[in-house]
């Protein structure tokens, strides 16, 4: 198994005893978990959950808040790779463990619970061969000293359990996000480093919907590429279409994947735009001169007055 890559960020359990062998979608695995349980909500308090993009949309909608909102309450940010493209995992209560969502009774949010949640006790694996250019996946078992859900008498094979637990739906839409961090864990350095620019627009494209959606709909970015008028509609009004467009123009961006045109001419107007700019500043430098007492900063030799 050394040409196979599994991608950490899809293994919704990282610090759990899941060893890389993988198991088929057809294998039948022992498992119930409900609220009779005597470890009932004992894996929600302890928590270590990345979210996916769609768990994100979910969530915000469940809660009636924007994107920035939910992230900035319920996420922190990690890096896959030092220096990487960035996850999001779920913010526990503060100075705890537990989930934020738990209450005595189980999950407030059960009806829209994250990706990793919905798969618990399985963890699905995401791979890339080396030379390859095709993603499979599997299956792998968790069983952790706290859970007696396994001791529970209910044979389901892991399809069946998927469809129970409603991943079809989940997995359909988190696809385009763990293909892009797959390809550029397994693409390496033929990639080349990300820039920091390209790190933020991912993690606003992947996570920060409502921020996204500014971004796209804004003059400056119509101004370069060139959208059908039936996608313009679909991404100002279809939060899942944003998402969709947001995983497209991430393989543009960082594995130059051409599936957005850009408009003719657009990048000469950007720069012809840029350098008239730059000749403007520098008439008005030499006008005025540089201000006494203030420090120059090397990337904008002069400071224009107000």
């Amino acid at each position: 198994m050394s040409d196979i890559k599994i991608d950490p960020a899809d293994v919704p359990f990282p610090k759990s005893p899941v060893m890389p062998a993988l198991i088929e979608g057809n294998a039948t695995i022992n498992f119930r978990c409900h609220r009779n349980i005597a470890c009932w909500n004992a894996c929600c308090s302890n928590i270590d959950i990345s979210l996916t993009p769609y768990d994100i949309l979910r969530l915000k909608k469940r809660l009636g808040i924007s994107s920035g909102e939910f992230l900035l309450k319920y996420t922190v940010p990690y890096e896959f790779e030092k220096g990487g493209i960035a996850g999001v995992k779920l913010k526990p209560v503060e100075n705890g463990s537990a989930c934020q969502f738990m209450v005595a009774e189980g999950c407030s949010v059960y009806e829209d619970r994250p990706t990793a949640c919905r798969y618990y006790p399985v963890a699905l694996l995401s791979m890339r061969k080396q030379n390859e250019y095709t993603d499979t996946h599997g299956y792998a078992l968790v069983k952790e000293p706290h859970c007696l859900g396994h001791n529970e008498q209910r044979p389901i094979t892991i399809e069946d359990y998927r469809k129970e637990q409603g991943l079809i739906e989940y997995d359909d839409h988190g696809r385009g996000w763990r293909q892009l961090i797959l390809k550029k864990k397994s693409s390496g350095p033929t990639v080349g480093k990300p820039t920091q620019r390209s790190l933020q627009l991912f993690f606003m494209a992947c996570y920060d919907l409502d921020r996204f959606r500014e971004f796209v709909t804004s003059t400056s970015f119509n101004e370069l590429y060139d959208l059908p008028q039936d996608l313009q509609q679909q991404i100002r009004t279809d939060d899942i279409a944003l998402m969709d467009f947001g995983f497209r123009l991430m393989r543009q961006v960082m594995f130059n994947e051409m599936s957005i045109d850009i408009k003719p001419d657009a990048m000469e107007k950007r720069l012809a735009r840029k350098q008239e700019r730059e000749k403007m500043l520098d008439e008005i430098a030499a006008k005025v001169g540089p201000i006494e007492g203030t420090q120059v900063d090397p990337d904008d030799k002069y400071r224009i007055p107000d």
